[in-house]
């Protein structure tokens, strides 16, 4: 349609029903960046649904004569999706109303697939070895077409499955084996829809395939025990009746809900009709005084989503029956405690079912803020069956889910032009945009200006994170004084260090910068027990001092030491990536007092510890600093005239090496070039085999990236090398070899990142030859998470009290 290009449409946008404010998020700046800025979002169990409206549109009430409550099973390739609609009575015709979803699940029919495919592989080569990537991928889409084959109506009662043979022969011949109907009714019917009690748990994690591809699936596979939980959970603890007001502040509606009246199925899944007829029976037997519960009919299972999302445009221009019910999640904001044995509380700021595009002011709860530092507001969601009135204040319980805090500088300017750090009063307002996502304001209660607040939709949130300001410890102002006496702008009288131990002189000697740490750990305690929220604070203080590191080299080494120990890792915390931006403007200028050895380590040191808070642009530029530096000409080049390269000439390999290792956002190319360097020294016999060459080596060519993409590791048939060549060197002489080992050759459960069985079992006779440590042994030989002292040492670094990497 040329005439009519697609920005310039209306595009309607389906995502899962269990979608957080984050992910929702993260799919309209997907579409934003395609170009697209007409359009909303429905959930898909919804578009399902308005695809059956559709259908019924001339007789709709006739279709849902009876029916009550309607259950939406959505099980797709990679999601379970469940959905409660109310079906309402009126002179007018049905009142739909979405009452209830389900968390967000990933499982679905591609872990099916994967789990067939385990029990293909084993039939075809055995347990001592694996298929390669390229067949693991052909077995999967070939298990898929069988599963289909032998779950239909008349299936037959097996199937053959065939491969590529991969070998070194231009005709290497076919892997074969054979499923039958009852196998795969056994794995997925027993396995996936098991017949199970309506109040039975969700069990932990099996072996069936749910690790494929390193994404976060659901513990339990079995989708009916997924579903009695949604259930139990929704049904048993009841709903309002339909259009009744809730008048107080937190009510618990009454009475239960009878069972379901009608399954409407969604998702390819259910295109077996062993598998739709397995579910019905599980569902019924819930209720086993009360005859089986029908399916409203379906005419496309692939097409059902995009017609209803269709059909539901047509719906929001007045051209059929909208399905209300508003927000599935409600929205809480937590609040300060008063002490560490206070009940934590939440501000509702959105209920659930609150409907689009409308704004809730709630003026009556005030927080006060200091502009221009960074705040943040620990933000929750619900999908539980309570109804709080907006600005409730309640206690937050296990069944609200933590989301990204939402963290914002508040900006204003003074008369005088300069950043105001006063504080004043604030409250929020909210409200659901009318394509369905949160907003929320901070509004001045003095001059009613607004500051959108951001969600951290690349951050993480903390459970145990209550508060919206941090509290520091008493000492924390003597501290601040000794960093101010330092780096101040104004210079010392004579009377700064009065008292201190050792002072001889007036002014600012060397020695007073150099007992800086040891002033601030007698204020603060050990510096390894300094938590998250006192770094960023040191930090703070720190570099607002920064233009004076240049007044001796100590000042700049204790500079760049301090400042790179309170913001490590980089992440963790919110508004670090604004810190690291800020830290980074630094980058440029450079080293002041070059002559010195120790002012580089420490300038390449705090790189290295903030690197994952840089992003691929500021990462890129550190690497084109370094590259010329750490390249290995192979032949090497004979060696010129020993005059002087121009320049300043950057000091430090060791300290350098160890920061282009961390810089995980450059390229799987860039990321050999460096480690083939790396090996390179590592074979001449006449370069130390100490130092952090070997761990380089390691955090490179690592299976499992600490903050970086999983698609950006270098390519397993490369780290396979890698290792082979490492094995032939006198690797018990080489530092730090048994741990790069264990993180080139670290198992997955990837198959696009796991180095072949020939190099793992490379690897673990090295383990055990020089022996490694018997966790690296088991990294190796199962994937399992890292504890957290190998998590220290692959990153090089000892982490802030409280922070996981994983």
């Amino acid at each position: 349609h040329p005439a009519t290009p697609l920005e310039s449409q209306e595009v309607i946008i389906t995502v899962p029903a269990s979608f957080d404010e984050v992910a929702r998020g993260l799919t309209v700046n997907a579409v934003r960046r395609a170009g697209i800025e007409h359009f909303t979002l429905v959930e898909e169990p919804q578009a399902a649904f308005y695809n059956f409206t559709a259908g019924q549109r001339d007789n709709l009430a006739a279709a849902l004569a009876g029916t009550r409550l309607v259950l939406v099973a959505d099980v797709g390739g990679g999601t379970s999706d469940f959905t409660l609609i109310q079906v309402g009575v009126s002179p007018e015709g049905p009142v739909l109303r979405r009452i209830a979803v389900g968390d967000h699940l990933m499982l679905g029919g591609d872990n099916m697939d994967a789990a067939l495919a385990h029990r293909a592989e084993q039939k075809m080569i055995g347990g001592h070895r694996k298929l390669s990537h390229n067949q693991w991928n052909q077995l999967v889409q070939a298990v898929r077409r069988a599963k289909e084959t032998l779950l239909s109506a008349e299936g037959p009662e097996s199937h053959n499955l065939s491969i590529v043979r991969e070998g070194k022969r231009l005709f290497g011949g076919t892997l074969s084996a054979q499923l039958t109907r009852e196998e795969v009714e056994d794995l997925v019917l027993d396995g996936f829809f098991p017949e199970c009690a309506p109040d039975e748990p969700i069990q932990g994690a099996s072996q069936m395939g749910l690790q494929q591809v390193g994404l976060p699936y659901a513990q339990d596979p079995a989708i009916t025990r997924q579903l009695a939980n949604f259930i139990q959970r929704h049904i048993s603890a009841g709903w309002s009746a339909l259009g009744e007001e809730v008048e107080t502040e937190s009510v618990e509606a009454s009475p239960p809900l009878p069972r379901p009246d009608a399954i409407l199925f969604n998702g390819g899944v259910f295109n077996s009709q062993k598998i739709r007829e397995r579910l019905v029976e599980v569902v019924s037997q819930w209720w086993p005084d009360q005859p089986s519960i029908p399916t409203l009919p379906h005419d496309s299972l692939e097409l059902a989503v995009a017609r209803g999302a269709a059909y539901y445009g047509l719906v929001r221009h007045g051209m059929g029956r909208r399905i209300g019910g508003g927000s599935a999640h409600a929205f809480y904001v937590a609040l300060g405690q008063a002490s560490d044995n206070e009940t934590p509380q939440g501000l509702c700021v959105i209920p659930r079912g609150h409907e689009e595009g409308e704004t809730i002011d709630l003026g009556e709860r005030t927080f006060h803020l200091t502009l221009n530092q960074p705040v943040q507001f620990p933000l929750f969601s619900s999908t539980a069956d309570r109804v709080d009135a907006p600005g409730a204040v309640v206690p937050l319980t296990d069944d609200m889910h933590p989301l990204p805090p939402i963290h914002t500088l508040l900006r204003r300017k003074s008369s005088s032009g300069e950043p105001s750090q006063q504080r004043i009063p604030v409250h929020l307002r909210a409200g659901l945009t009318e394509i369905g996502t949160l907003e929320l304001w901070c509004v001045s209660d003095d001059t009613n200006e607004q500051w959108r607040l951001e969600f951290g939709i690349r951050g993480s949130s903390s459970k145990g994170s209550f508060a919206v300001t941090e509290a520091m410890p008493k000492a924390f102002e003597q501290a601040r004084e000794w960093i101010n006496l330092i780096f101040g702008h104004k210079p010392l009288p004579s009377t700064a260090f009065k008292g201190v131990k050792g002072h001889k002189k007036p002014g600012q000697p060397p020695k007073e910068v150099k007992q800086l740490w040891g002033n601030l750990e007698r204020h603060l305690g050990p510096r390894a027990k300094w938590g998250l929220p006192v770094l960023r604070e040191l930090w703070s203080v720190l570099f607002a001092g920064a233009p004076k590191r240049r007044r001796s080299a100590d000042h700049e080494r204790i500079f760049y030491q301090l400042a790179g120990y309170s913001l490590r890792p980089g992440f963790g915390y919110p508004l670090d990536d604004w810190r690291c931006d800020q830290t980074f403007e630094l980058f440029t200028d450079g080293v002041t007092y070059h002559k010195e050895k120790p002012v580089w380590n420490e300038f390449w040191i705090l790189w290295r510890r903030i690197a994952g808070g840089l992003d691929k642009e500021k990462q890129q530029r550190i690497w084109k600093y370094l590259k010329p530096h750490l390249a290995v000409r192979v032949p090497p080049e004979p060696k010129k005239s020993s005059s002087k390269a121009k320049g300043i000439q950057p000091e430090g390999l060791d300290e350098m090496v160890r920061t282009a290792a961390a810089l995980e956002h450059l390229a799987p190319r860039e990321k050999t070039e460096l480690g083939e360097w790396i090996l390179e020294r590592l074979k001449d016999s006449d370069f130390s085999s100490g130092g952090p060459w070997a761990w380089a080596l390691g955090r490179i060519g690592a299976r499992v990236p600490i903050y970086g993409s999983q698609h950006q590791v270098v390519s397993p048939q490369i780290v396979a090398r890698w290792l082979f060549t490492l094995a032939e060197l006198d690797v018990q002489r080489i530092e730090g070899a048994p741990f790069a080992i264990t993180q080139m050759a670290r198992m997955t459960g990837d198959r696009t990142r796991d180095v072949d069985e020939t190099s793992k079992q490379l690897a673990l006779d090295a383990l055990q030859m020089m022996g490694g440590a018997t966790t690296w042994y088991r990294m190796v030989s199962e994937p399992m998470a890292m504890e957290t002292a190998d998590e220290a040492r692959a990153l090089g670094d000892t982490l802030p009290v409280g922070l996981q990497l994983q």
